[in-house]
């Protein structure tokens, strides 16, 4: 008897959550079957890292592949078979993200695309989706000195189209952001375009879907000490929520509900020992008005 499998019908997904779920449905299907990755790369003469890769969803899906493990997995129904193939072809289409070209974090900014929520603890920056232009084209300037004025306008374009997600007015994106007093006090480009920057993170904190907390300097350390992180959270169950965590040459990504447990209980101490929302504004728009002076 065949395991019965129920696939979420979502026409608009992205294809980075698309193939995250039908790695997730191939990994059931193994697990039932009572295999190892091992043992099915093994069968199928190829790495048992191509196997968790699949079954992760960090690399792409090909409908041959799903026949394959189909196939090794003795799955009879038809139905499951076109419909592991369906996703397969979904998941091989191309996010907004890909018309900037070779985005090296365009993993996350799929993940992004489809979350419901973000919790981030930014140490260093205003966070991504919190940011003006200038300050953007500032950060990645100085952070890439290196890169061509091509590159960097469309590292901006794509961090700007990113926002839509926070101004939309349709299902917008549940942020909640806990910033060090640090990125505040960063001059990045100069103090007229850090004055704009920390108005506009104001501004944008009194959105009903945005909570920004800061941590002061004087609460010494605290559990995010080591460093940014984000959390991201998504509208379908089927989805397990996952911890991101950005590298210099590569990321990482968590998804074991251990991990994202550790990370969550980190943050909720952030949360506690940050300042509140009305607090936080009030300590911004006080730098703000230092940087005008």
């Amino acid at each position: 008897m065949q395991p019965e499998v129920q696939f979420p019908v979502a026409p608009n997904v992205n294809p980075t959550v698309r193939r995250r779920r039908l790695g997730q449905e191939l990994r059931r299907l193994r697990e039932l079957k009572g295999m190892t990755a091992e043992e099915v790369a093994e069968r199928l003469l190829v790495s048992q890292s191509k196997i968790s890769r699949l079954e992760n969803g960090r690399r792409s899906i090909s409908q041959r592949d799903v026949r394959d493990l189909c196939g090794v997995y003795e799955v009879e129904d038809t139905r499951i078979v076109d419909s592991l193939m369906q996703m397969a072809k979904d998941s091989r289409q191309q996010g907004w993200w890909h018309a900037f070209g070779d985005i090296p974090y365009s993993v996350y900014i799929g993940l992004e695309t489809d979350a419901a929520s973000l919790r981030v603890y930014e140490p260093q920056v205003v966070p991504g989706l919190l940011q003006t232009r200038r300050y953007a084209e500032a950060l990645i300037n100085g952070a890439l000195p290196e890169s061509a004025a091509g590159d960097v306008e469309k590292r901006v374009g794509v961090r700007i189209r990113r926002q839509d997600r926070v101004t939309t007015t349709e299902e917008p994106l549940r942020l909640w952001a806990v910033v060090d007093e640090a990125a505040l006090r960063r001059v990045v480009g100069d103090r007229q375009l850090m004055r704009e920057q920390l108005e506009y993170l104001v501004e944008q904190s009194q959105l009903p879907h945005v909570t920004v907390q800061v941590l002061p300097f004087d609460m010494g350390a605290h559990p995010g000490i080591s460093g940014h992180y984000a959390i991201l959270e998504f509208p379908d169950a089927s989805d397990s929520s996952v911890v991101y965590i950005e590298g210099v040459t590569s990321d990482l990504y968590l998804e074991k509900a251990n991990d994202v447990q550790r990370y969550s209980v980190m943050y909720e101490h952030l949360r506690a020992q940050a300042l509140n929302a009305d607090q936080t504004r009030q300590f911004i728009a006080e730098i703000a008005k230092e940087y005008a002076r």
